[in-house]
């Protein structure tokens, strides 16, 4: 069903898995997870279903994250992160002969996917799985340039950060906030990660780093969807639990989008759609194929 890839990004080995039907050229659908998360934390059956339904997939961990390398590990950057996605499109480009290319991104990286598809040439298609597009509306969104300064930050910006940009080493989840405050507080994040993250191989851990660094312009889907032309789908967590998945903002990035586009709301907040056996689930993979099979 898949062999495993490599290719670099940021200086470091990046590692997934390539879903590919046949030799001919065919839409590919690049993958990757959320906050801490590996490939093998439920995202793995979104890939399955859509290579099922007839399109190549390129699944992979982010740099620090799981069977990829990097160091310091496990920790966040929005920026390296961005890159990743700029890295495996031209990975697939340069070594296989693919169709279109869309990007899929879940929580965190489903804002960043809302990102990188304004930063990536010729980017086919957006799913933009419970996204992330901020707690409170981030300062310099909306300035003169800021799309130019963005890119301009992609593209060859020193994104290390200093001292106060980082937050952490910290748990991802806790079940004592008192003494072991986490990165994520939500009960259903809890539950959500000690049971997908402690299965066996996963490569999960319960610590995280935080850096994001001081810039100009944000790293925030805020800014670049006036400038995502290509159809974009939305997918919504109703009463999502986390607060940087605030729905206003989540509403202000739909609307700026000027290409065609398509919004869900999925019942189960944040996490129901992230359990491979809900109907939240089903809900969710079938209308992400629907969507696909329109627009590639």
């Amino acid at each position: 069903m898949f062999h495993d890839v490599e290719f670099q990004s940021e200086g470091a080995t990046l590692r997934g898995r390539h879903y590919r039907n046949t030799e001919t050229p065919k839409a590919t659908i690049v993958m990757t997870h959320g906050t801490s998360a590996t490939i093998t934390m439920a995202i793995d059956h979104y890939a399955q279903a859509i290579f099922e339904a007839g399109f190549d997939v390129l699944l992979y961990d982010h740099r620090n994250f799981g069977h990829s390398g990097g160091e310091p590990r496990q920790e966040i950057n929005p920026w390296v992160q961005l890159r990743g996605y700029r890295d495996a499109v031209a990975f697939l480009r340069a070594s296989h002969q693919v169709g279109p290319v869309a990007l899929w991104g879940d929580s965190y990286s489903g804002g960043l996917a809302l990102v990188a598809g304004a930063l990536i040439d010729e980017v086919a298609a957006i799913i933009a799985q419970i996204p992330v597009c901020g707690a409170t509306w981030p300062e310099g969104a909306a300035k003169d340039g800021a799309l130019d300064s963005l890119r301009t930050i992609f593209e060859s910006g020193d994104v290390r950060g200093g001292p106060d940009d980082v937050a952490g080493p910290m748990p991802v989840v806790s079940l004592d906030q008192l003494n072991a405050p986490s990165l994520l507080t939500p009960p259903q994040a809890v539950r959500w990660f000690l049971e997908y993250g402690g299965r066996h191989g996963t490569g999960w851990e319960n610590r995280v780093t935080r850096v994001v660094p001081k810039t100009p312009v944000p790293c925030s889907p805020l800014v670049t969807a006036p400038h995502l032309n290509m159809p974009v789908l939305m997918m919504i967590g109703r009463n999502d639990e986390m607060v940087h998945c605030n729905p206003d903002l989540q509403d202000a990035v739909f609307e700026m989008i000027p290409g065609p586009k398509e919004k869900l709301v999925i019942d189960g907040g944040h996490f129901g759609l992230l359990w491979e056996d809900s109907p939240s689930f089903s809900k969710a993979v079938t209308a992400q194929i629907e969507f696909l099979g329109w627009v590639l």
